[in-house]
């Protein structure tokens, strides 16, 4: 009989939602073949106002066996469809970015080419009464998907600073032990260069085989012990501030959306929560002032300020390799883009897949370091570019930081992409990955960048054949949603009792 291997020890080093939710992933899936640390320090804290996430969330929370009421309750959560665009294309457009698709494809042929046809015909309505995720937004409406629907998603919008214990007690209560304390020295093999041990600053010494960088942006471990190359994207993505300020609500109506309104110098998000609503101005430091911003915040906001104006710093861009040596860098460590597209959480998520299929078992192996630096480094140039998008794709000419954005150039690999949209309304494929077909659609017309054709065999059905199939695919959306109940009287039916205003 072979032996059984040694546990892997694995010292994940930072709190919050990218240590909490490593550790808890870790054990959950992985806990008969390693042991875990995690030491977080209550004075340092965490970032903590990221609050809006991507439908990937959900199947996090069901791998670990929670329930979805609870967890709500817990961390104050609402559901969220989409992201609603204001002002980016142009000043008064607006668009949903939705969780779900745009009619349904007819003979291998995509919906939106049929809708394109229709629209340069001179006849038809708009592309978002085809997506039942836009009607549900704009009535507030909300229910889950019929169990196998493919129609649409949905995610959720939650207290961050709520989503890091809610974990924490998961992940403790099945056996990942917590050293509180602050990491003083970093102990490292003189031969190979690996991380051997963290020193404490009350002389404890926590000695590991894996290393977890979840230590945000100070990247402790793969950015100030290993020097790992930090590649700079704010030539592309120019915010690198935001100010945040949760307010309370002024209404007893509770969008199943994050809102999202371009700026003079950014973009100002809008979260509703249960029991308040999170806002923030995401901004260019070289184009705007911390107490412009934050003023240009406080005038913004709908009810009374909760809290003072916070300001947090960062910088677009991620690590050349997110996992060196023996240290596996996850969160702000490894890098960050800004807030656009709720992307943050969604990185920790893949990045924690990814290691849990590549975990060790015994030496860490080159092909596995390599494998986890090919996939991350591709999901986040895609992101990137999907983000820059956004700024790149208006006719805004009313500030500086609109003229930079908007005529920029942009990198080769988003510059193609968008090339091959204009001239055929064809989304560029990825197997892999996030943002796919009805999300690049949904950017592009949403901003006002109209194909020239479309798929020639959108053009086989007579006029009057697309116009009633169109008809009745509105009118199916329509019933559909009518008989649905609004969004905050079902998060009272099914998972808490809401601090609003009565209506």
């Amino acid at each position: 009989m072979s032996e059984t291997p040694p546990r892997t020890r694995v010292v994940i080093l930072g709190g919050g939602t990218a240590g909490w939710m490593t550790a808890a992933a870790l054990i959950n899936q992985l806990g008969k073949a390693c042991d875990i640390t995690l030491i977080e320090s209550e004075e340092i804290g965490i970032v903590g106002v990221g609050e809006a996430t991507l439908p990937h969330i959900r199947f996090f929370v069901e791998s670990l066996g929670l329930d979805e009421a609870d967890f709500m309750k817990a961390t104050h959560a609402t559901f969220k469809l989409g992201i609603d665009f204001h002002d980016f294309g142009r000043i008064g457009s607006h668009y949903l970015h939705p969780f779900g698709s745009f009619g349904a494809p007819l003979g291998g042929v995509p919906f939106h080419h049929y809708w394109l046809r229709q629209m340069k015909e001179g006849r038809g309505g708009a592309l978002w009464d085809t997506s039942i995720c836009n009607v549900m937004a704009a009535h507030n409406k909300f229910v889950p998907p019929p169990d196998g629907s493919t129609l649409y998603n949905y995610a959720y919008q939650f207290d961050a600073t709520l989503f890091g214990p809610y974990l924490r007690t998961y992940a403790t209560g099945r056996g990942v032990k917590r050293v509180e304390g602050k990491v003083i020295e970093v102990d490292q093999d003189g031969e190979n260069g690996d991380v051997t041990a963290l020193k404490m600053e009350d002389g404890r010494r926590i000695e590991g085989d894996l290393f977890v960088d979840c230590s945000g942006f100070r990247a402790l471990l793969i950015g100030q012990t290993l020097k790992e190359e930090w590649e700079d994207w704010s030539q592309w993505l120019l915010c690198d501030r935001a100010v945040a300020m949760p307010c309370e609500a002024a209404s007893a109506t509770i969008g199943p959306y994050t809102g999202v309104h371009a700026m003079s110098s950014g973009w100002r998000w809008r979260i509703p929560l249960q029991h308040r609503v999170g806002n923030g101005y995401v901004y260019s430091s070289n184009h705007i002032s911390d107490e412009d911003a934050a003023n240009a915040l406080i005038g913004a906001v709908e009810g009374p300020a909760m809290a003072e104006p916070r300001v947090l710093r960062f910088r677009a861009g991620r690590r050349k390799r997110s996992w060196s040596k023996n240290v596996v860098a996850v969160g702000l460590a490894s890098g960050f883009l800004e807030p656009l597209e709720s992307t943050s959480i969604y990185l920790v998520q893949g990045a924690i897949a990814q290691l849990i299929e590549l975990f060790p078992i015994g030496p860490v192996r080159d092909e596995d370091r390599d494998e986890f630096n090919r996939v991350t480094d591709a999901e986040y140039d895609r992101i990137r570019d999907f983000l820059i998008l956004h700024y790149n794709a208006t006719v805004r000419d009313d500030s500086d930081f609109w003229n930079h954005v908007r005529t920029m150039t942009v990198p080769d690999s988003l510059h193609e992409k968008m090339d091959l949209w204009r001239r055929s309304a064809r989304v560029a494929k990825y197997s892999q990955g996030l943002f796919f077909e009805p999300s690049w659609v949904a950017v592009y017309i949403g901003q006002g960048i109209i194909p020239d054709g479309w798929d020639e065999r959108a053009d086989l059905p007579s006029a009057d054949q697309l116009d009633a199939a169109m008809d009745r695919v509105r009118e199916q959306v329509r019933a559909s949603v009518a008989p649905m109940p609004d969004h905050a009287q079902f998060l009272r039916q099914r998972h808490a009792s809401i601090e609003r205003p009565a209506p």
